[in-house]
């Protein structure tokens, strides 16, 4: 049988006999990952690695008309919108004439430049340059074509050195012209852009986040050093989550969400674990009944016997809690958006590190420093600090208001059942009204220079303005059929009109079809997109819309079997915690119903109703916010099983192991959810809209499930059941005797003092 307290018992006495040696290897871990992540390797640093673009679904028809769009354009381009300058007064072309003669001459003297088109290449109003002049006349559009076939290095060096040329000419544009402006657009600008975005969004969330949640710490804590330990351990996995990043990005495809989604759950997860490990050390401290006096800290045997304590009991149910988070993110893999596997990859990286440093690094820092924690807090002194420190620090005694709380809710049982359940099912509604997005570009925040740039071709370049499909058939079908075949798709509601038929490399052709909404990726854009499908199943219809609707049918077709996976992982792993079937079955609908109210609550609050440009939630954002919400909500279900499982195994009937288990967890989920909260809110203040649509349903699941869920409708289910939570057939009960993990705590003998040498005693401190 394996024995998971010799297993965590075992990893306590390590770091506790070596603990400089752990802190050492976790400094090198995170400085060596932090200097890579930033300086990178040959130049690129993380956010250099980490790609932009509209989510794809390998095999899918969007994809596949992306793919040849992509080999049959050529080369990459890059654009100037230059805004201000009369294209139609014959004075100002004639005097940008000269600078723009020779800006073309120094831009084809650019090695892998192919061609250069500006409105002074042939005299107006020849057809040939009217795309690159903007409707009303007073704008016009510069546009250099790279080579065909550049590797990426070489086309990045390519695009900087024309973007480069191109700033000089609207500088010397601005200077001839007052009041002309400029802007310079590439697919390298783009990234950047967003990847910059992501960057300042990262530093003010951390700004924002950190400091809060320092001081919802020392409140539970009641002292900096106690609250400054999670933090340690949230910067040790949130820098080892980027050298992780790093590596992952030379294996596959990220996009550049993936930093910031690692970030907020490492910090999260970090904070969270740290708090149940130092909540416990300072429990297991009380009670081996260690004093500031005698020798250094870590030659204490009652310091060390705490933290194996803690080690053996929290250490577990973190453990249980990372398996579970991590087989919830893994869970992505299923689904075949290569977004959503790369950030599922490197958010179980996160989970693991997060894991190792709750029961390793900490551990060996509370070694170095846990006599201190000995010590009364002055701010138990202050009138106002010390009552809150009263209500929400982390004491073991058995009456409290958790348990107030606990009792309140088995004398009402049922009432309460009735109540939550309306309350989530309210919640659930507006589910029925979800729009899942692609929106790609739009993304880009409002005042940005890229957003300034396509919104401006939206309005004024037509021709140079992105379509609302792209239709690109299987083979060349001749001028007749390619002719019905643009009747019929201008037939169809909401087009404006179809470009003309141009042919493709591979006997392909592309009809480009511009609808007349606002919306690209609104539901009469997606019903447009399928009835265009619907015309031959055969085209290949790529765009906003149509990348959405296969996105989401991916989703669709993905699901079953990440949730099977993840079902039967997380039902698995509280079996062998619990040894019961009707606890991990009741915590699977309860967690599944309050996800689903989240995500409802999230749909209302994206909507142009509430201010937002677009109605509806990023599908991928949908599809991350499930996996980990449901993961963290299992995170607050282990808390509190932990505890009423430990209760119970010790004698305690169901309701006192409840009432009791809540009163000593309680505190520490609140705590833990208040400060996860705080970060996921900071992660929602972002620019970006996927940022805030994951930090925001993250912060909404945490807090359902901290309030309503585990504080209110878990312990009148369990009080309802009885001594039916922990039942299971006999051939179950027999191999749960056999390999449940067992979580009931061992007493301290004598052999486990004198295992431990004594340091030599000091004066008292």
């Amino acid at each position: 049988m394996w024995d998971s307290v010799e297993v965590f018992g075992s990893l306590g006495r390590l770091t506790t006999r070596h603990p400089l040696i752990v802190i050492a290897v976790w400094l090198v871990l995170t400085t060596t990952s932090a200097a890579l992540a930033i300086v990178g390797v040959g130049g690129q640093g993380i956010f250099d690695r980490l790609e932009t673009s509209d989510p794809r679904v390998p095999g899918s028809g969007s994809e596949k008309a992306s793919a040849i769009l992509d080999s049959s354009t050529g080369g990459s381009s890059v654009r100037l919108l230059v805004k201000g300058v009369d294209v139609t007064s014959t004075s100002q072309m004639t005097t940008l004439a000269p600078t723009m003669a020779s800006t073309r001459t120094d831009l084809a003297g650019i090695p892998c430049v192919s061609t250069v088109v500006d409105p002074w290449a042939v005299p107006p109003p020849d057809p040939r340059i009217l795309p690159y002049i903007a409707t009303d006349g007073r704008s016009f559009v510069v546009q250099v074509l790279l080579a065909d076939g550049l590797s990426s290095d070489a086309e990045r060096v390519a695009s900087d050195a024309v973007t480069a040329r191109l700033r000089t000419f609207g500088t010397d544009v601005a200077t001839a012209v007052p009041g002309a402006t400029s802007i310079p657009s590439s697919s390298h600008l783009i990234v950047r852009e967003i990847n910059n975005v992501m960057e300042s969004d990262l530093v003010r969330a951390e700004a924002v986040s950190l400091p809060i949640s320092l001081v919802v710490m020392v409140l539970v804590f009641g002292g900096l050093l106690a609250a400054g330990m999670p933090i340690i351990g949230a910067i040790a996995s949130i820098l080892g989550g980027f050298g992780a990043v790093l590596a992952l990005s030379y294996l596959m495809k990220l996009d550049s969400v993936t930093i910031n989604v690692v970030t907020v759950i490492g910090l999260g997860l970090s904070i969270d674990y740290g708090l149940l490990i130092v909540s416990r050390f300072r429990e297991e401290l009380t009670l081996a009944g260690v004093t500031l006096s005698g020798g250094p800290s870590r030659h204490d045997p009652l310091v060390q016997l705490a933290v194996r304590r803690t080690v053996s009991t929290a250490g577990r149910t973190v453990a249980f809690s990372a398996l579970t988070i991590a087989t919830s993110v893994l869970g992505l893999l299923a689904m075949s958006p290569t977004i959503l596997r790369g950030i599922g990859v490197a958010a179980a990286s996160v989970v693991v590190l997060a894991l190792f440093s709750a029961i390793t690094l900490l551990p060996a820092v509370l070694t170095l420093f846990g006599r201190r924690f000995a010590h009364v807090s002055v701010l138990r002194r202050i009138p106002v600090f010390g009552t809150l420190l009263r209500v929400l620090g982390d004491s073991s005694q058995d009456e409290g208001a958790f348990s107030r709380l606990a009792s309140w809710v088995q004398r009402r049982s049922w009432w309460i059942i009735a109540a939550v359940l309306v309350l989530l099912s309210l919640a659930i509604v507006p589910l029925g009204g979800l729009q899942l997005r692609n929106s790609g570009l739009d993304l880009l925040p409002k005042g940005s220079d890229q957003r300034a740039y396509f919104d401006t071709l939206d309005t004024q370049f037509p021709y140079l303005a992105t379509p609302g499909a792209y239709v690109v058939t299987p083979t060349n079908p001749g001028d007749a059929a390619l002719s019905t075949l643009a009747s019929r798709i201008a037939a169809l509601p909401h087009v404006k009109s179809v470009d003309p038929p141009v042919v493709l490399k591979g006997d392909h052709v592309l009809l480009q079809v511009r609808f007349d909404l606002a919306d690209p990726g609104g539901r009469d854009a997606t019903t447009a997109v399928k009835g265009i499908r619907a015309i031959d199943s055969s085209l290949m219809v790529a765009g906003e819309a149509a990348g959405q609707l296969d996105f989401t049918q991916a989703l669709l077709d993905g699901f079953p079997l990440a949730a099977t996976m993840i079902v039967i992982a997380t039902f698995l792993m509280l079996f062998l915690m619990t040894g019961s079937l009707l606890v991990p079955l009741k915590a699977l609908i309860t967690n599944g119903i309050s996800i689903a109210a989240s995500v409802g609550i999230s749909t209302w609050i994206f909507s142009t109703a509430h201010g937002f440009a677009v109605t509806g939630l990023e599908s991928y954002i949908v599809a991350i916010a499930i996996a980990f919400g449901f993961g963290l909500a299992m995170d607050y279900e282990v808390f509190l099983l932990d505890r009423v499982k430990e209760l119970y195994d010790v004698g305690k009937t169901n309701d006192e192991a409840v009432r009791l288990g809540l009163q000593r967890s309680g505190r520490i989920i609140t705590s833990a959810a208040s400060v996860i909260v705080v970060v996921f809110v900071g992660f929602g203040t972002g620019s970006l809209v996927p940022i805030q649509e994951i930090g925001v349903t993250l912060a909404i699941v945490v807090v359902l499930d901290s309030t309503l869920v585990r504080m209110l409708l878990v312990p009148a289910t369990m009080t309802v059941l009885g001594d039916l939570n922990w039942w299971a057939p006999g051939p179950l009960k027999r191999f749960a005797h056999r390999f449940a993990i067992d979580i009931t705590p061992r007493h301290a003998d004598s052999s486990e003092l004198t295992a431990v040498p004594s340091g030599p005693p000091r004066h008292a401190r």
